[in-house]
């Protein structure tokens, strides 16, 4: 069960910091990020054992472009018998946030894939080039979609609780490997929680999944996402088949924005 999670986690750990909403105010004039923003996070089975862990790292590409890198890796002694290393980058636009170039390019435990998307938004085209296949295919766009990575960006900045529906959810278009999907989010509360920084006002919302294999039920997955105008995704849990799956951030830097902790 734990290879299988471990198979899964980047993945599902970069739909989940998709999951960054509710903030008028970001999506004014002042971006929820910068160049140079790091952030660092803790993966762990059950509360107790390291997994994994996870970077978050953004630069600017050129004047119009930021340049956003993923890496997910295993750590300690899961690497002697199934060793993990996941890197996803995304070239998007400074102004609109949509993404140019996507890279895939991963190793679970042997299996390997390296993917490249280019996305042009005007023609609604997605050409995926696959270059462990030596091949090249193009596909169709859905409106003004996002890959796994800028997607993180994207809603940092430019959504609000005011895009949600009546059932306080949001959807999002997305486009990954060669399949168009719908990503959808609910928003449940907002509450403060304990951290390694301190006690952080928070926004707890719930991606939708698929139960089965690896979760438990479709509302398995809770993020919290701090409430300040940063966004960042302070705490991820999933309820799995057998056990449970917990990310946490362990370090930052360069934020664009004071990060706010409440004292008592």
């Amino acid at each position: 069960m734990i290879i299988l999670i471990l198979k899964n986690t980047t993945r599902y750990f970069l739909f989940l910091i998709a999951f960054l909403v509710f903030n008028n105010s970001n999506s004014q004039n002042k971006y929820a990020f910068k160049s140079g923003e790091w952030l660092n996070y803790k993966i762990s089975y059950s509360g107790w054992f390291k997994a994994g862990e996870a970077t978050v790292n953004l630069t600017q590409n050129n004047k119009d472009q930021f340049h956003a890198k993923m890496i997910g890796q295993s750590t300690g002694p899961i690497n002697l018998f199934f060793k993990v290393y996941d890197r996803y980058e995304s070239y998007f636009d400074k102004k609109k946030i949509i993404p140019i170039k996507f890279i895939r390019n991963i190793n679970e435990g042997g299996y390997t894939k390296n993917l490249e998307i280019l996305f042009n938004h005007n023609s609604k085209e997605a050409r995926v080039n696959d270059f462990k296949r030596n091949s090249s295919k193009t596909f169709s766009l859905l409106e003004n979609s996002q890959d796994m990575v800028s997607v993180f960006y994207f809603l940092r900045n430019f959504y609000s609780l005011e895009d949600l529906d009546k059932n306080n959810e949001l959807t999002i278009n997305m486009f990954f490997d060669s399949e168009n999907y719908k990503l959808k989010i609910k928003h449940l509360s907002a509450e403060f929680i304990n951290t390694n920084f301190g006690k952080v006002l928070c926004f707890k919302i719930q991606p939708y999944v698929q139960s089965g294999r690896v979760f438990k039920k479709d509302e398995s997955l809770t993020m919290w996402i701090t409430a300040d105008k940063n966004r960042i995704p302070i705490r991820i849990k999933a309820d799995l088949i057998v056990g449970s799956l917990r990310v946490d951030l362990e370090s930052f830097s360069n934020l664009n924005n004071p990060f706010e902790i409440k004292f008592d």
